[in-house]
C-alpha cells in the first residue's frame, strides 16, 4: 500500500462534486466538526461505557471515552506523521501530514455505533436471534443478513450510521471522507467471516461502500473473486485502535479508583507498572514536590504517566514496523509489539480489569438490567415488524423516527430498522420507553 494514495480526501456521495470552501479548514477537519456536531455524538452522553451512569462519582460514558480516543488519536498521529516525513522526505507538504486529525476524526466516530448498556446491549442483540424468539425468523432471512445480525457489531454499525442513506438524507450518509472512513473500520471483512471471535467490519447492506473506498485507497483485498469480502487493514487503523486500547484500559482502572473498587495501593501499583525502578522513583518524587497529597490527584499524575509512555511506546511500535503494516502483514495490536516491560504491565492491568472491574457488582448490574430491557425492546419491536397490521404493531410503529424504513414491504429492512432505532437509542430513552411499552410508566402518573 501507499501512503499518498491512502490518504484520500475524496468524500463519499460527492466524489463528482467539488463545491466552494468559505474557510481554510482541511477536508479532515471538517470531517472532526461535521461529527462533534452531529445528534448520534451528542448522544454517547448517555451511553455506558463500563460502569453505570453516574450518580455521586461522575465517571466515564461512551462520549468522555470518545473524546479521550479522539485527543490521544491526534497525538498518536501526528508524533507518527513526524517520524515517517524525516524517513519520507517525498511525503511533507503531502495530505499525509495530517493523518493526526484524520485520527482523531476516526476516534470521535468509532463507539457511535455502539448500542445501549455497553457490550452487554451487544450481545442482546445477538442472542435475540440465536438464542430467543428471532430465532424463529431465520428460515424467512437470507444466509447474509442472518450472519450481520447474529453477529450484531458496533464498529460494522458505526460504519453504516455514517454511510447509509437513511430516509431524507443524502447519499453517502454524513459524507465523510474516504481516509476517516476507512479508518474507523477494525475488522475490514463480511460477518460470514466473524467466527469466534463475532468482529465483522459492514454490514452487507454496506459493502459495496466499504470496497468502493477500500479499493480507491490502494487497500490490499485478501478475498478471491466470489468468496466473502475481505482486506487488510488501513495502517491508521491500528493507531486508533492503540488510542482505544490504552484510553479503555487506563482509564477504567482510574474510575474503578473513584469508586472504590481498587484500593490507592492497587491503583498506584498498576499505574507505575509501566515504569522501571528509576523512572518510578522519579514519578514519586514528582508528586511529592509538588505538594499533591490528595489521593486522587496522585492517581491523575500517575494515570498521565502510564498514558504518555504507552503512546511513546505505541509510536516507536508503528514507526519500526511501517513496511510490514503497509504489505498488510503486521500482526495484532500495536500494544502487542511495544516494549516487553509496558506490553507485559499492560497485559496485568486487563488480568485485573476483568477480575476485580468487569467482574464487580455495579457492571454485573448495570449488564443485568441492560439486557432485560434491550431483550424485551427486541421482542415487541421485532414483532410489530414481522406483523406490521397488528393494532399494536401499528401503534409501536409509529415511535419510529421518519428516517427508519420501518413500513417497507421487504422484511429485512423493517427487521434492520428495528435494529438501527434501538442500537441508536441512549441508556436512558431506552430504559424510557422499555417502561412505557410495558405499561410501567404512564404520562398521566
Amino acid at each position: 500500500m501507499e501512503w499518498q494514495r491512502l490518504i484520500s480526501n475524496k468524500r463519499l456521495g460527492q466524489e463528482n462534486q467539488h463545491a466552494q470552501r468559505h474557510d481554510d479548514r482541511s477536508e479532515f477537519k471538517r470531517d472532526s466538526d461535521r461529527l462533534i456536531y452531529s445528534a448520534p455524538f451528542r448522544r454517547l452522553q448517555n451511553k455506558t461505557q463500563v460502569f453505570p451512569l453516574p450518580g455521586s462519582v461522575f465517571v466515564h460514558n461512551r462520549l468522555t471515552h470518545s473524546l479521550e480516543v479522539s485527543s490521544l488519536g491526534k497525538s498518536l498521529g501526528d508524533d507518527v506523521a513526524r517520524r515517517l516525513v524525516e524517513r519520507h522526505p517525498e511525503l511533507r507538504g503531502t495530505l499525509f501530514e495530517e493523518i493526526g486529525t484524520i485520527v482523531q476524526s476516526a476516534g470521535f466516530a468509532h463507539d457511535l455505533g455502539n448500542p445501549p448498556f455497553g457490550h452487554s446491549g451487544e450481545k442482546a442483540i445477538q442472542t435475540f436471534f440465536t438464542e430467543g424468539e428471532g430465532l424463529a425468523l431465520k428460515p424467512r432471512l437470507s444466509p447474509r443478513f442472518w450472519d450481520d445480525i447474529t453477529h450484531f457489531e458496533g464498529n460494522a454499525n458505526a460504519f453504516r450510521l455514517l454511510t447509509h442513506r437513511f430516509i431524507g438524507r443524502r447519499a453517502g450518509g454524513y459524507v465523510m471522507t474516504y481516509a476517516t472512513l476507512a479508518s474507523m473500520v477494525k475488522y475490514p471483512f463480511a460477518s460470514s467471516l466473524a467466527g469466534t471471535h463475532g468482529k465483522f467490519g459492514f454490514f452487507s447492506s454496506e459493502e459495496a461502500d466499504y470496497k468502493t473506498i477500500a479499493d480507491e485507497l490502494g487497500i490490499i483485498c485478501r478475498s478471491a473473486p466470489g468468496e466473502p469480502l475481505q482486506y487488510v487493514r488501513h495502517p491508521l487503523v491500528y493507531l486508533v485502535e492503540a488510542a482505544d486500547d490504552i484510553c479503555y484500559e487506563i482509564m477504567d482502572i482510574e474510575d474503578s479508583h473513584k469508586l472504590k473498587i481498587l484500593t490507592f495501593d492497587e491503583t498506584e501499583k498498576l499505574l507505575l507498572g509501566f515504569f522501571d525502578k528509576q523512572e518510578q522513583e522519579h514519578i514519586l518524587q514528582r508528586i511529592s514536590e509538588e505538594g499533591v497529597t490528595d489521593l486522587n490527584e496522585k492517581v491523575v499524575y500517575m494515570r498521565a504517566c502510564a498514558v504518555g509512555k504507552l503512546e511513546a511506546e505505541c509510536v516507536k511500535a508503528f514507526v519500526d514496523n511501517e513496511q510490514a503494516i503497509l504489505e498488510g502483514a503486521f500482526g495484532g495490536s500495536l500494544i502487542k509489539h511495544i516494549a516487553p516491560l509496558q506490553r507485559d504491565a499492560y497485559s496485568h492491568c486487563q488480568q485485573v480489569s476483568y477480575r476485580k472491574i468487569y467482574q464487580s457488582k455495579p457492571v454485573l448490574d448495570v449488564e443485568l438490567s441492560g439486557y432485560k430491557i434491550m431483550e424485551t425492546l427486541l421482542a415487541d419491536l421485532i414483532a410489530a415488524a414481522v406483523k406490521p397490521d397488528k393494532f399494536r404493531s401499528q401503534q409501536l410503529i409509529k415511535r419510529f423516527s421518519s428516517q427508519y424504513d420501518i413500513q417497507s414491504s421487504d422484511l429485512e429492512t423493517r427487521v434492520m430498522a428495528v435494529i438501527d432505532y434501538i442500537s441508536g437509542m441512549t441508556d436512558v430513552y431506552a430504559l424510557d420507553v422499555y417502561q412505557k411499552i410495558n405499561g410501567i410508566s404512564l404520562p398521566i402518573i
